[in-house]
């Protein structure tokens, strides 16, 4: 009776951290305007994120389970490609496309976790999972269709970029699902992303040679808010709505992302869809709630 009444609760969380995980995109949009590379920004919003992961990482409980230096190799492993490569191929094709059309492509990645999982883990793909992977690329196709013929080129490389960053990103999902009961979610969380916070200073290092002082301080304010209300904050409640309801439900509410990001679009970038977008939106949203819905694409975290 407990966990039904605090459901409702749960859901809330899931679809605040869906909606503030799809507003980095409109901030990276606004920052972009004040001529800030994509490197230096993803530094400023590392940099400003990683005191607090700092933070919650020594005031958490270790977890009794022994790690080996296998599970830290694969840690760092994760953390580089989860939280640095796939927001930097993030960060690049938002140089490129419009941010409600990056999360269209970006929350493609259930779908990229189905078939990873059936390549590398060996689990097999139903009819209906089948059909969810068709369906959501349908959408993709279509939602695409005047955008190609409009921008040609520049357009194909802000979406393989994005794209990437959902490789990526589904890549990290699939690899660290046996890691994170090892270290637990907000442990495995923290480690990630500071993991993440130092290659993104490395990068800065070996190929940036601009100052990270005299832009805008708009500039400055948005990657203060994007580490916050875009970074630290919903990384949290989504592993906590993770926790308390399994992945494929939150699948469910994650497919709620790219309808946040068209409205902070409009509001805040002036962007507006064309039908056929607003179509292939819809059957991308349709895709990963038939791949959610499958209870065997994910397991519900014990952790």
């Amino acid at each position: 009776m407990e966990k039904s009444k605090a459901l409702p609760f749960v859901i809330l969380i899931g679809i605040l951290g869906v909606v503030l995980f799809s507003a980095k995109a409109v901030m990276v949009k606004l920052a972009y305007q004040y001529n800030v590379s994509p490197v230096n920004l993803l530094m400023f919003r590392m940099l400003f994120a990683l005191p607090f992961y700092i933070l919650v990482l020594l005031f958490t409980k270790k977890s009794t389970v022994k790690h080996t230096k296998k599970d830290y190799l694969w840690l760092v492993f994760f953390g580089f490609i989860g939280y640095y490569l796939a927001s930097y191929f993030d960060f690049l094709g938002l140089q490129y496309i419009k941010a409600s059309l990056e999360r269209i492509i970006l929350f493609i990645y259930p779908t990229i976790v189905l078939i990873l999982s059936r390549i590398f883990l060996k689990r097999p793909i139903t009819k209906i999972q089948l059909i969810a992977i068709l369906i959501s690329y349908l959408g993709i196709l279509v939602a695409f269709w005047d955008e190609v013929a409009l921008d040609g080129t520049e357009f194909l490389m802000g979406a393989g970029f994005i794209f990437l960053s959902a490789l990526t990103y589904a890549s990290y999902l699939t690899g660290s699902d046996w890691l994170i009961p090892k270290f637990g979610v907000v442990r495995f969380t923290s480690y990630a992303i500071i993991i993440s916070c130092l290659s993104v200073v490395i990068h800065y290092a070996l190929t940036e040679h601009t100052s990270l002082l005299g832009y805008h301080q708009n500039v400055y304010w948005l990657a203060i808010l994007m580490a916050i209300f875009s970074t630290v904050i919903p990384s949290y409640l989504v592993s906590y709505c993770i926790k308390e309801i399994g992945a494929s439900n939150f699948a469910i509410i994650a497919g709620l992302g790219p309808i946040s990001t068209i409205i902070l679009a409009s509001i805040f970038l002036g962007e507006s869809l064309t039908l056929l977008q607003f179509g292939g939106t819809i059957l991308v949203i349709v895709g990963i709630v038939l791949v959610s819905l499958n209870k065997s694409t994910y397991k519900k975290s014990g952790s």
